[in-house]
């Protein structure tokens, strides 16, 4: 039968333990009735918020239950695959089926997602992966299949996350050959009330931060901090090595990596266009544009170009033309022209060294 996860938002702020244990023996005590077997569940006190494990035949069977055994409905439920709940979760332990992290604390469900975009320009750093997974490892992440080379890694503590981050950073930036990278932090819950796919919502943030981003740096979103502090009250981490990503920021990130994403093939998209499809003046456009990604709005449409023509040339599925005249550039010509600019390599040697790995 499908695997399905639930998301319920508590009301009251005195809510116990000992009321959600009832309620889920509640929900025990009629879900054969339905079809329907309750194996798992976490709680977050502090952001009142409630998730749900369970098996059966459909959504509407697995909404039943709560319905009739307490009424608490889930504000939404999804389907999540096996294979992906337990690269997020991992075993882990449970009490009465309350979940609990392997330490023995109660695991709220919610998880950091590190992001680590890595482009080797040189053909030769692949024994630097090696390290880079070591380093996952060692600080208790697990690694989430991802599309294209990206690395993504789910942490149950924002603390080892912060720390593999500035791990995984002190190595890159050692490197003495061609390599591009950045890093970003996110932390969220398995399943908000919109959301379709498990973590929607966190790795929506990490990715778009990621293609916005500068080389070279490590992005944190403030939830994440927080998270962090409250696990090391005694000695916490130090991350002024990160840029902060405020949740007002992630708003904007959204509009313009979709603005991006949606014009950048037009050759004539310019940096004036922004003003208008975002309802901004030139200034704010500029200050919003250059606070988040740290470079002005035109240099942003070429370094986003760039970028992605770092991945469309790593599936090898066109050719360097066509690749070319689908980013908006002008010219074949043009584009190697800035591509080795900006990355010290021709498009040409990029694919070959691709081919290659």
């Amino acid at each position: 039968m499908p695997l399905y996860m639930d998301f319920h938002k508590l009301d009251s702020s005195d809510i116990s333990m000992e009321e959600l244990a009832k309620a889920h023996d509640e929900d025990l005590a009629i879900q054969e009735r339905f079809g329907v077997f309750e194996l798992k569940y976490w709680v977050n006190v502090d952001a009142r918020t409630l998730f749900c494990l369970v098996q059966g035949p459909d959504k509407e069977a697995c909404n039943e239950v709560h319905r009739q055994s307490h009424g608490n409905a889930p504000c939404n439920i999804i389907e999540v695959s096996e294979d992906e709940f337990n690269l997020y979760f991992g075993v882990g332990k449970s009490v009465n089926d309350l979940a609990h992290t392997e330490s023995g604390v109660i695991d709220t469900g919610y998880r950091t997602i590190l992001l680590l975009s890595l482009n080797d320009l040189s053909g030769k750093n692949d024994h630097y992966l090696k390290e880079v997974n070591r380093l996952i490892e060692h600080h208790k992440g697990t690694r989430v299949i991802y599309p294209d080379d990206d690395i993504l890694v789910s942490f149950i503590f924002a603390s080892n996350a912060i720390l593999c981050a500035k791990a995984i950073h002190k190595l890159l930036v050692s490197i003495p050959d061609n390599i591009e990278f950045n890093i970003t932090l996110v932390s969220g819950k398995p399943v908000d009330e919109t959301s379709i796919d498990i973590f929607e919502e966190a790795k929506k943030k990490v990715q778009y931060l990621c293609a916005l981003g500068l080389k070279k740096t490590m992005y944190l979103d403030s939830e994440t901090k927080i998270l962090s502090d409250k696990e090391r009250m005694s000695s916490k981490i130090k991350t002024e090595d990160f840029k902060l990503v405020k949740n007002e920021d992630f708003v904007f990130s959204f509009q313009l990596f979709d603005v991006l994403e949606e014009k950048i093939e037009q050759p004539d998209f310019k940096s004036e266009d922004f003003n208008n499809i975002l309802g901004l003046s030139k200034s704010q456009t500029y200050r919003k544009i250059k606070s988040l990604t740290g470079i002005a709005p035109n240099q942003l449409i070429q370094e986003f170009r760039l970028r992605k023509s770092l991945k469309c040339l790593k599936q090898h599925s066109k050719t360097i033309s066509e690749t070319a005249y689908d980013l908006g550039f002008n010219s074949p010509t043009y584009f190697a022209k800035v591509f080795r600019k900006r990355f010290n390599s021709t498009p040409t040697h990029f694919t070959k060294i691709s081919e290659g790995s």
